[in-house]
């Protein structure tokens, strides 16, 4: 597998290559694979972090150590989605409406310095998810290495490993307003929120894959089932610390931890596609 991804960089880098860089383990591969590729080659290279209200400061500080551990020249992009109209109340399609727009301005940036390429961390399981921002990308040109060479998230978890990447076990952390239902009015309250209560949890359980979703004024907290009973014991000092940042009431959910949670609604609209 490392040598499919080597391949597929070394004919795609030629020109210079914008990466879409969120410090999360994929990304980190595919920047650590184009780094290793350039003691060979010479291209440029510059890591993209989207800075805007649907990540947090703790994100973009790992970006940016990612980076520097690297080598590699980074950049902030700074947007606010919530400016899109689009997005007021979270559509079904919210994924391909801010993925354009950030890709549209990443493509724009791309030029201004030189680089023909923009590639992105997309993975082949995204590819069996619902995930309409893949069809941003796919209607930008953007490349994903790692879906193109059938690298799923375990496929990169082991060779960041074997790569000694220190975000090899770090826990997906898709953008805050994957917490929310569609429907709901997305606000950079609403968002700072969830990223306090999640900052809360992490707190408790560090390392831990979590998510807090948002019904209104309930919080649902999503954890491995192996720590469902550790979170009741500390029931009294999570309800206190959510009920303090403005939740009314507090669950745990008893199917645990499990991505996507939100987009359980759709698989009964059979007319949804991934483009959608």
């Amino acid at each position: 597998m490392e040598e499919r991804v080597s391949d597929f960089l070394r004919s795609h880098c030629t020109g210079g290559v914008a990466l879409a860089f969120s410090g999360g383990v994929d990304s980190a591969l595919l920047l650590h694979a184009l780094v290793r590729l350039r003691k060979e080659r010479d291209f440029s290279l510059v890591a993209f972090f989207f800075r805007t209200p649907f990540q947090t400061p703790q994100e973009s500080q790992e970006s940016l150590f990612c980076a520097a551990q690297e080598g590699c020249e980074y950049e902030q992009i700074i947007m606010d989605p919530l400016h899109l109209p689009e997005l007021k109340n979270n559509p079904q399609n919210r994924c391909y409406i801010c993925k354009r727009a950030l890709f549209i301005t990443l493509g724009e940036r791309a030029r201004e310095r030189g680089l023909s390429v923009v590639m992105d961390g997309t993975n082949a399981d995204d590819l069996k998810q619902y995930r309409p921002g893949l069809r941003a990308l796919r209607e930008l040109g953007v490349l994903s290495p790692l879906a193109e060479v059938g690298m799923s998230k375990e496929d990169v978890r082991v060779l960041a490993n074997r790569w000694g990447l220190s975000c090899a076990t770090r826990p997906s952390s898709p953008c805050l307003a994957t917490r929310f239902e569609y429907g709901a009015a997305l606000t950079e309250e609403n968002l700072e929120r969830v990223a306090r209560g999640e900052e809360m949890l992490r707190s408790l359980f560090p390392g831990e894959p979590m998510r807090l979703r948002v019904h209104g004024n309930l919080a649902r907290i999503e954890l491995p089932l192996r720590l469902l009973f550790r979170a009741a014991q500390k029931a009294e000092e999570i309800s206190t610390s959510l009920r303090r940042i403005g939740f009314s009431y507090i669950t745990l959910d008893l199917d645990g931890m499990r991505s996507g949670s939100m987009d359980i609604p759709l698989h009964k609209q059979p007319e949804l596609s991934h483009d959608a």
